[in-house]
């Protein structure tokens, strides 16, 4: 019996096109910047962010570091969300490694960071404090895409108040998909943007940090400082670049498999289910319930995480067959745990 597993697009395993496109890769020493499968990764994935450069780095949560380590310097302040990932879930990397102070705000309900609260955040010219040099965004925000105005008005605030935008941009091509427009629309707002490509584009493991030629010179040295130097990393890279031309608009069908997931639960009683908008569906039960339910599940051949809200999350190992099969196991769950009761 297949596994279903919803836990995150983190789980997709490589297909047969691409694997057979890591072992055709050529390879070279990346260090000496000699790889010709990462050069062209690097090249394609600038040109189509619409930057002068970009870096191969072996994850999310290194890309968002470099970044943060190349806008600012020991004793700055970068402004993030209170859940966004590179302050939340990313081992406090920027304090550890950079002595980068994070502002937390909360986001609002649409996953932007009121402007104005924003304003207020912004330190003072003054000893006593930190110095504000950078605003960081998320896109995919818990699912939610940020307006294309919004990201408009976040690129004139920063811009007039000296501030640096960096894009935790991780599931950025589905907030493309979603709004129908090229990523640049998206990107051309940010000095800087991460994005994954082992999460919903399908990759192994990988993301590409994309932004001028003279920041991305100074992530490379501090992607080496915090041994992030890859070798012969072109079989990775083949793999991205695959990930790139090919897994980018089929994102539209984790988007309808997310709706018709959000769609089947909402019609269960005892489970609340917020509105998807791109793959992320979260749905709300009761904890104790929540936690029988994922053993259950678990019994059943599915995978989920989480216990109270949970984050159920498409991807393209997950097909709408997949979807019916776990509503049904959940409806399943519910009625067994009803009984016993």
């Amino acid at each position: 019996m297949k596994v279903i597993d919803l836990r995150s697009d983190t789980v997709t395993k490589p297909t047969v096109e691409m694997r057979a496109a890591m072992l055709a890769a050529e390879v070279g020493d990346d260090v000496y910047g000699e790889d010709p499968t990462v050069n062209r990764l690097e090249a394609l994935a600038a040109s189509m962010l619409g930057k002068e450069a970009a870096l191969f780095v072996c994850s999310g949560t290194q890309s968002n570091l470099l970044a943060l380590l190349s806008h600012c310097e020991r004793g700055d302040e970068y402004i993030v969300g209170q859940q966004g990932h590179t302050y939340k879930y990313e081992g406090g990397g920027a304090a550890v490694l950079g002595s980068i102070q994070p502002q937390p705000l909360d986001y609002e309900p649409d996953g932007s960071l009121d402007l104005g609260r924003v304003e207020s955040a912004i330190k003072p010219d003054d000893s006593h404090f930190a110095r504000t040099r950078l605003l960081c965004l998320e896109n995919t925000q818990g699912g939610k895409v940020l307006a294309l105005d919004y990201l408009k008005q976040a690129h004139e605030f920063t811009r007039a108040r000296g501030l640096a935008l960096h894009l935790d941009g991780a599931r950025v091509f589905n907030a493309a998909v979603l709004l129908k427009v090229p990523v640049t629309e998206i990107s051309r707002y940010f000095d800087s943007v991460s994005v994954c490509l082992s999460k919903g584009l399908g990759a192994p493991v990988g993301s590409v940090l994309c932004a001028s030629k003279p920041l991305i010179a100074k992530a490379r040295r501090w992607r080496k400082v915090v041994g992030g130097g890859m070798r012969q990393a072109g079989v990775l890279a083949a793999a991205g670049i695959y990930a790139l031309e090919h897994n980018i608009e089929r994102l539209a069908q984790d988007h309808e498999n997310a709706k018709a997931l959000a769609d089947g639960l909402s019609r269960i009683d005892g489970i609340k289910v917020a509105p998807a908008q791109t793959n992320m569906v979260y749905m709300t039960i009761e904890p104790q319930r929540s936690v029988r339910m994922r053993e259950y599940l678990r019994d059943h051949g599915i995978l989920i995480s989480g216990q109270g809200t949970i984050r159920l999350v498409t991807h393209l190992d997950v097909d709408r067959r997949d979807v019916d099969r776990f509503v049904g196991a959940v409806r399943q769950s519910l009625a067994a745990d009803a009984k016993a009761a």
